[in-house]
């Protein structure tokens, strides 16, 4: 299944509060989930509380959420995110410290299935955020021939994606002539790394991410393919253990 999304640019501040706090100004806040967990390595679950404020009264859209983390009865820690559809935390141990990192996201609503993510772990008594990886070395180039070349590691041949099926389309849009000659050096068009899933790379490693990529044509509902890579923090960094392109 093709998937098409975003990742939340915005970084979240976070800061510890106390539970004297001044409550949020927003007449109607909610409480959309309540989690139990570990995420500090005391070995005691503290309570994860994500809230919600509605745009309007009848809409299923959250214009600010956040999460608040009890450490004590007297302290706890506050994360803002953006605003989304469905708004979830899963609890992973993706930096390999013993301890579940916090990883959220919510969905944009946007036709092509956009997503949010942050990800946020305990160190050292501290919430830091953790930057989520990022595919920097996909290119793609239209060449003769009604073809595409999708390279998705230096090191590899690229993929050739025969596009001939829409060749009238391309032809209208002034990309080819009839007979399949490049008239127009637009490039494909890449959208950013949007959706990750966490999965399980073995007993001893522990967990990865595995990450989407949608690659499109001359525009994005003219879908080329989607570039999986899997991905693994090691000393404060994301490796890539594979990556690979599955034509639409």
């Amino acid at each position: 299944m093709t998937i098409f999304m975003i990742v939340g640019l915005l970084t979240g501040l976070f800061t510890p509060i106390t539970a004297a706090a001044e409550e949020n100004n927003d007449s109607s806040p909610q409480q959309l989930k309540v989690y139990q967990e570990d995420v500090t390595g005391d070995t005691a679950k503290e309570t994860i509380k994500l809230y919600g404020t509605s745009l309007a009264p009848d809409s299923d859209y959250y214009a600010d959420i956040w999460a608040t983390i009890s450490i004590s009865d007297e302290a706890e820690w506050e994360i803002p995110y953006e605003g989304g559809y469905e708004p979830e935390i899963q609890f992973y141990d993706l930096n390999h410290n013993d301890v579940n990192d916090l990883l959220y996201q919510s969905a944009t609503g946007g036709s092509g299935g956009l997503y949010h993510y942050h990800l946020h772990t305990f160190e050292h008594g501290q919430l830091n955020e953790i930057p989520l990886p990022e595919q920097e070395s996909v290119k793609g180039e239209f060449k003769d021939g009604f073809q595409v070349a999708i390279q998705i590691d230096h090191e590899q041949k690229p993929a050739i994606v025969d596009v001939s099926n829409r060749s009238s389309e391309y032809v209208r849009l002034g990309i080819y002539d009839e007979n399949g000659k490049l008239l127009d050096k637009t490039s494909p068009m890449i959208a950013p790394i949007a959706f990750f899933e966490p999965v399980k790379i073995s007993d001893r490693k522990g967990y990865g991410l595995k990450s989407y990529q949608q690659i499109s044509g001359a525009y994005r509902a003219d879908q080329l393919g989607t570039v999986e890579t899997l991905w693994y923090y090691e000393n404060d960094q994301w490796l890539i253990l594979k990556t690979e392109w599955l034509p639409s």
